[in-house]
This record gives structure tokens, sequence and C-alpha cells, in this order.
């Protein structure tokens, strides 16, 4: 693959004005695939600040970029002007200690948490893993509390923990996260699965009437945040005021003040509460879900919004 000349000078610039460069799908705080996301998200980690390059709007730098490291895939990092890797090994970087060395960063803790597993929660994840061979369940959870977990190969430098005869293998920052967690099977309005409940989630959380929410917007002195996905807003749009958690992410959300009043709104008021908790776990000390949720808005405050 050639590569024009100005396009190199324009990867050149960029690499020179900025020590860290992460050419991505989309941005930091909204990648547009999982890779970018995986890159995005273990650089959130060690670095306040770094220089990110959205390819989806730029042609040129998005076949460019390829050209000029030799390296066929997005994302790509760049330390100092030089090609670190994609997503696969920033991670095994971070979880070797490597990146935070490359930046200079503390050595990162790596003591086991120490997490429960309940019964059900072995049992579904036992029947669940039966055919794996040669996998490893992994526990992934972000800052804001989000958590994920995947089938994906051991690593030499995961963080290994064994509850309830099942085994779960951390990286660094999502072990020190763990501490304290339980993981359970829960059933509920949108099905069953493994939930995972933090130390201190689930109080807290203070529920909030649509009358009060009107009276409460109408002051200024609290953000609404509609928890709800996109097919249920397109049938009944957002409240003019109201942040959208699907648009925005958690983790943008999650860097609001904590002292921030946060009041959730779903459909009938019951996985608002979810989100809620992982806020509450997350340091917030006004949190409300709004009882009822926008279709209770629609019945008691203003019936020109749809009912699905």
């Amino acid at each position: 693959m050639s590569l024009e000349a100005a396009t190199r000078e324009r990867i050149e610039s960029l690499l020179k004005d900025h020590r860290v460069v992460l050419f991505m799908k989309g941005t930091r705080y909204q990648p547009m695939c999982g890779f970018s996301a995986a890159a995005a998200n273990t650089l959130n980690e060690l670095l306040p600040e770094y220089h990110t390059v959205n390819v989806l709007e730029d042609s040129e730098i998005r076949e460019g970029i390829k050209a000029f490291g030799n390296w066929p895939t997005i994302p790509q990092l760049y330390v100092d002007g030089e090609l670190v890797g994609g997503a696969d090994i920033i991670r095994q970087m971070y979880g070797s200690g490597e990146l935070h060395q490359l930046f200079g960063a503390a050595t990162p803790d790596r003591t086991p948490p120490e997490i429960t597993i309940t019964d059900k929660a072995a049992e579904a994840i036992r029947a669940g893993t039966a055919n794996a061979q040669g996998m490893a369940l992994h526990l992934e959870i972000g800052p804001d509390h989000s958590a994920g977990f995947q089938l994906a190969p051991a690593s030499e430098h995961d963080i290994v923990v064994t509850a309830n005869g099942i085994e779960v293998h951390f990286d660094p920052a999502s072990a020190q996260r763990a501490k304290g967690i339980v993981i359970d099977w829960v059933s509920t309005m949108q099905g069953e699965g493994l939930s995972l409940k933090f130390p201190g989630a689930g109080t807290g959380i203070q529920s909030m009437s649509v009358q009060e929410l009107k009276n409460r917007l109408a002051a200024g002195n609290v953000t609404l945040i509609d928890t709800r996905p996109a097919q249920g807003r397109a049938i009944a749009a957002p409240l003019p005021q109201a942040r959208i958690l699907e648009q925005e992410g958690y983790t943008a959300l999650a860097n609001l003040p904590k002292d921030t009043p946060l009041a959730f709104m779903c459909h009938h008021g019951v996985s608002s509460r979810g989100v809620a908790e992982r806020f509450v776990a997350h340091g917030f000390t006004q949190v409300y879900s709004v009882d009822g949720g926008i279709d209770a808005w629609a019945a008691e405050i203003d019936s020109s919004v749809p009912r699905y």
C-alpha cells in the first residue's frame, strides 16, 4: 500500500505534536468499535490526557496510518513517534505492567481480591463454560463499575481468583475494583443473568415521584439521565432536559461532581434502579430513581407523551 506524501506529513505532524496518539474508530469517550473501546479504556486507566484521531472522519488517515506503520488494523497506539501496537498488545502490556513503565506510572497492585460467588451463579457459570475447553473466564470492571464477563485464553499476567470452585481472571484495575463483590444469578423483567453487587451498592438510592421531578427540573436542581435504549426513546422522546446514558456513556457521566443530584429515568422505573446502583457504588451521594419512569410521566404529567 502506497502512502501519499501529504498524508505522511500529516501523520508525522500529529506524532510530533503529541507524545501519545491513539488512532481509533470514534473518540476517547465515544469509541465506535469494541477494539477501539478496549484500547481507549486501558489508556484511560493510566493517562489523564492523550490525543486521539478518529479515523472514521478522515479516510486518508484511516488508510494512510496502516501503510505508515505497516500495521493493517485499527486502533493503533503511538508513543514518542513509535508504533506500540493495537488493542491486544495494549492490553497485554497493561497486564504485565509494561505500559505503566512506559508512561512512568506506579507499578500496578496485583493483590488478588476477595470475591463471593453464590451457589446459583457458580452452577450457571459451570453450565455455561462446560464446553469452553482451553478458555478462561475473565471479568472486566470499568471505572464506572460497569462489568462484563468473557471467555478468552488465559494470560500469564492475569490476576486469578478462585471462589466457590470457579476460577476468575482479572486485569490489575479490575482486580482492585472487584474487592468484596458478590457475583449472583438473578431474574429480572429483562431476563436472567449474572449480577454483580459491589460493597455499598443498593443503598443510598432514593425514590423520586414524577411530580417531584417536574418541580426539580423547573428549579434546575437535578440532572435527569434517561437510561432507556434507542427503541424506547424513538417511541417516547426523552424530556428536553434529559441527558442520554446510551449516547454519553457511563464514563463521561461518572466524571460529574460526586455531589451532583442525579435522577435516573427508564420505561417503568425498574431498570433505572440498577443503573443508579452503579453511580452510588461510584461515590455519588444524591442518587434518585424516578418511580414509574417515562410511563408515569405520560400518565400524570404530560399526556402528549406516548405510552408503550
